[in-house]
């Protein structure tokens, strides 16, 4: 398995902390791996937290219901737990 090394919600300083409190789940104040994996660069993280959210939320042809199905076959196919 690889090794990324991520910064932990409670270390977060500066532009990556603004940016922690935005995308942190309501109900435990966490950010998922799969967005702290980029936060040695912040402002990376923020534009994959942006690309997600148009691909999952903007306006589109596909409905969400099915946005979400094709994020789980993806994951699927790549034996990817998210």
């Amino acid at each position: 398995m690889a090794w990324i090394k991520m910064i932990e919600e409670d270390k977060a300083k500066g532009k990556l902390k603004k940016i922690y409190k935005k995308m942190a789940n309501p109900t435990n104040q966490k950010v998922a791996n799969v967005l702290k994996v980029h936060s040695i660069k912040p402002d990376i993280l923020e534009a994959h937290y942006n690309l997600y959210r148009e691909i999952m939320f903007g306006k589109s042809n596909i409905s969400r219901k099915k946005r979400e199905m094709i994020a789980v076959l993806v994951s699927g196919v790549n034996d990817c737990h998210y």
